[in-house]
């Protein structure tokens, strides 16, 4: 009972510090006068990946890589199976966004090449500065990208409108400060009551990481890409998702390879990577559109919505007949 509560309440204010540091964060430089395409594409994405690097280096540092490498691609299948899932079954989403469309190449490029790197079996710590380099690459992209978005393309408007300046810059540095603090403490008494729930029914690490774990640090996302869809914002709620994904896979993925470098379970790179790959894939088709604007429909919606169960059934039902790592 103790683990279960840890983990509600680890979830809970999670989320909450989450937010409150991703406000923070944004509003800081917002009083510097830095672009809120800029904010956007950078520190908001990072922002939305603080839940998981959090998480992810704490379960490194407990000796629990299992649970930080499942919480990475089980909140990339999260983000796109079940929060774009059900925020096109709310309201079908229209990318417009050209900046949008260039980003999601980089993602898929990533996407491959992270499989790439971990198709020997191991995490390095060599991996995990191949990661954090590769992080700053793509930074360097975003911020020449957000310099060659036009006036005219909805995603700006969009950073423009949620961007704003609220308040002062000592309450931003206040709630910076407060939300980092609580998301290392949540992070760590979410991990320790993850594991000990992991222990007790049976299962891996990494099955609590690609659920529970994932499922809970994806809420951020979840509750963004609903109340911006909701607000007509379509890019902006796709955008969080795709910036999202880019820095779990570089920031996040990076905290095991660095603090608990070594082997992982076989059936990361032969299932769950192919299924990110896969969820991957079938954005990119359905985001960039081809010959006309690209859509969520609701019918694929409730495609990715479905997928999203079936894998949750699938790993655990597939859990029960693998000894516990």
């Amino acid at each position: 009972m103790m683990s279960i509560l840890a983990v509600i309440t680890g979830l809970v204010f999670l989320v909450w510090s989450a937010d409150r540091f991703i406000f923070g964060a944004a509003q800081t430089a917002v009083h510097f006068k830095v672009p809120p395409i800029l904010i956007g594409l950078t520190i908001v994405s990072i922002g939305t990946s603080a839940p998981e690097a959090l998480v992810s280096l704490s379960a490194a540092l407990q000796g629990n890589p299992g649970l930080a490498i499942g919480n990475v691609y089980g909140s990339n299948i999260a983000n796109i199976a079940l929060v774009l899932g059900v925020t096109a079954l709310v309201t079908p989403l229209a990318i417009r966004s050209e900046t949008l469309r260039r980003e999601l190449p980089i993602l898929l490029i990533i996407n491959v090449a992270v499989m790439a790197l971990m198709f020997d079996g191991v995490l390095s710590q060599i991996d995990g500065i191949l990661l954090l380099i590769a992080m700053f690459v793509v930074m360097t992209i975003l911020i020449r990208l957000s310099r060659g978005v036009g006036v005219d393309d909805p995603i700006k408007s969009e950073f423009d409108e949620e961007l704003k300046e609220q308040g002062s810059i000592a309450k931003a540095l206040m709630w910076l400060i407060i939300g980092l603090v609580i998301l290392v403490a949540s992070a760590k008494l979410l991990v320790w009551g993850a594991v000990n729930i992991a222990h007790a029914m049976g299962v891996s690490d990494l099955i609590i990481g690609l659920s529970i774990v994932a499922i809970g640090t994806s809420l951020p996302e979840l509750a963004a890409s609903v109340t911006g869809a909701l607000k007509g914002e379509h890019d902006l709620a796709i955008g969080n998702i795709v910036g999202s994904n880019i820095f779990n896979f570089l920031l996040v993925l990076a905290m095991p390879a660095l603090f608990a470098p070594g082997p992982f379970a076989p059936e990361v790179l032969y299932r769950d990577a192919v299924i990110a790959l896969s969820l991957t894939v079938a954005l990119f088709l359905m985001a960039m559109g081809f010959r006309k604007a690209g859509y969520i429909m609701r019918w694929e919606g409730a495609i990715l919505f479905l997928s999203f169960i079936a894998y949750m059934v699938f790993i655990y039902y597939q859990s029960l007949s693998v000894p516990s790592a």
